[in-house]
């Protein structure tokens, strides 16, 4: 079979939207999965309904990866997406051959091919998620490094080079739309970037264009993103009729939250796309939102389900049980601590709720398991105090679900042999509970204290929890 681009496509007579030239209009450092799943579907969505007309050039951060860039490069950008999900009560999937992708560059291997896209005038969004591990400043980085290691080095590079390439032209900044999953992304890298611009002494006046004519936008991303799906590959492309090494597989749900001024959501050419797209003056409601309802839904829930036998997110929303908790954490102790519409969280949670019973997503408990000490102090306590602080009494879920991590990880008996995690026993079968290792040294010297007693020491450790948190537990 042959592989996937414009020609393939013209020789199969594929009368679906593509859009084969167009000005770059968006750099995007992120050449995987996430992206191309969810702001590079975005941004073909825009093309195809509100007249965006734009191509995204991605940068690959690291070395390395050369598979996915090849792939992308060698299909002329295309790709096939899959969106596969559970919506009204039904099975949904959909197939798209996204075309917003114009190439991808590798700045290791070719630096002056990065260089020379801060001097194409059309050029206005960048986009990143380099894991939360990429916005991070790195003494190390000099302006000379071709390229700097880190993503802000790297950006505050381009940047100089977009100052020096427009003569300092004040419509020519850019707006930067930070993707990756830490607290206020934007507002970080932009920290980052001043502090590099300060480190390598750059001209005040590239400072003050820095400052005065880019935005750094801070932003919540949601999408489960499944990648390439290899056991399905060789049906699917047979099923098309062409070779893509570079398809990508996600759920249906989709939700993307900028923080910015409406300036932004009117050069997007948002309101004409009818997208899961918004812009706000704050996206930390939603934040909240995302935390405390999603992800604190599955951390509430996994521990005492896994040990009640469950390995499935899925098959833990056909048990009434299980559903039936986790419901009654969300309504009656989750939602009455936020602040945005009742109507707009109530929506959210079913929303959630159908998110859970995916029937093409696996997700396992004990992968949700990972780090669950720092999960439950993140995407629970607050919650938890919230209720506390509204209600006056501890809640009953919340507080259950402390005392089924506390299980969880007391379960562990030893060390396993890479010495990275503790094995703990559910019935007959041997299960790893996975943390840092301090985490796991006290449950493993604790482990045999009377249940009460183990969880009443477990709640007032402060190194844990920042506080002693008996007080807001039953």
């Amino acid at each position: 079979m042959d592989v996937l681009d414009y020609s393939t496509l013209e020789k199969q007579g594929y009368g679906g939207f593509l859009l084969k030239n167009a000005p770059e209009r968006v750099l995007q450092f992120g050449e995987g999965n996430f992206l191309r799943a969810f702001v590079d579907y975005f941004i073909d969505r825009l093309n195809e309904s509100a007249g965006f007309g734009g191509k995204v050039c991605l940068v690959q951060p690291i070395p390395g990866g050369d598979a996915v860039r090849d792939a992308i490069n060698s299909q002329q950008g295309l790709y096939t997406l899959y969106l596969r999900g559970f919506e009204n009560g039904a099975k949904k999937e959909s197939k798209r051959i996204v075309s917003s992708v114009s190439r991808c560059i590798n700045p290791y291997v070719d630096f002056a091919a990065f260089l020379e896209c801060a001097g194409n005038p059309d050029l206005r969004f960048i986009v990143s998620n380099t894991t939360e591990a990429g916005i991070a400043y790195d003494p190390s980085c000099r302006y000379g490094d071709e390229p700097p290691a880190s993503f802000p080095a790297k950006l505050a590079r381009f940047l100089h080079e977009r100052w020096k390439r427009t003569g300092g032209d004040a419509s020519k900044g850019f707006v930067i739309l930070s993707c990756e999953l830490i607290d206020d992304n934007g507002r970080e890298l932009r920290r980052c970037v001043e502090r590099y611009i300060a480190d390598w002494k750059l001209d005040p006046a590239f400072a003050r264009w820095v400052a005065e004519a880019n935005t750094f936008c801070s932003t919540l991303v949601d999408r489960i993103v499944t990648g390439f799906p290899r056991k399905e590959a060789d049906a699917l492309n047979a099923a098309n009729g062409y070779v893509d090494n570079a398809m990508d597989t996600g759920e249906c749900f989709g939700f993307w939250v900028i923080e910015g001024d409406r300036r932004i959501a009117e050069e997007l050419k948002l309101d004409k796309a009818g997208l899961p797209v918004i812009v706000v003056p704050d996206h930390t409601p939603y934040k909240q939102r995302k935390v405390r309802i999603l992800n604190g839904a599955h951390t509430s829930f996994v521990l005492g389900a896994y040990l009640k036998g469950f390995d499935i997110v899925r098959d833990c929303m056909e048990d009434d049980g299980v559903r039936g908790f986790m419901e009654k954490t969300i309504y009656e102790e989750i939602i009455p601590t936020l602040s945005l519409p009742r109507k707009e969280l109530e929506d959210f949670a079913h929303s959630v709720a159908e998110r859970f019973r995916n029937p093409f997503i696996d997700h396992r408990l004990l992968d949700i398991s990972l780090n669950s000490v720092s999960k439950w102090k993140a995407r629970c306590l607050p919650s938890v105090k919230g209720y506390c602080a509204k209600f006056g009494k501890p809640p009953h879920n919340l507080s259950a679900s402390f005392r089924a991590l506390v299980e969880f990880y007391s379960r562990g008996e030893r060390w396993n042999a890479g010495g990275n995690a503790l094995e703990a026993k559910r019935g007959g079968e041997t299960y790893l509970v996975r943390d840092s290792r301090d985490v796991l040294q006290w449950f493993l010297e604790n482990r045999n204290l009377p249940p009460g007693e183990l969880v009443r020491r477990c709640a007032a450790n402060a190194a844990f929890w920042g506080e002693d948190i008996n007080a807001y537990l039953e």
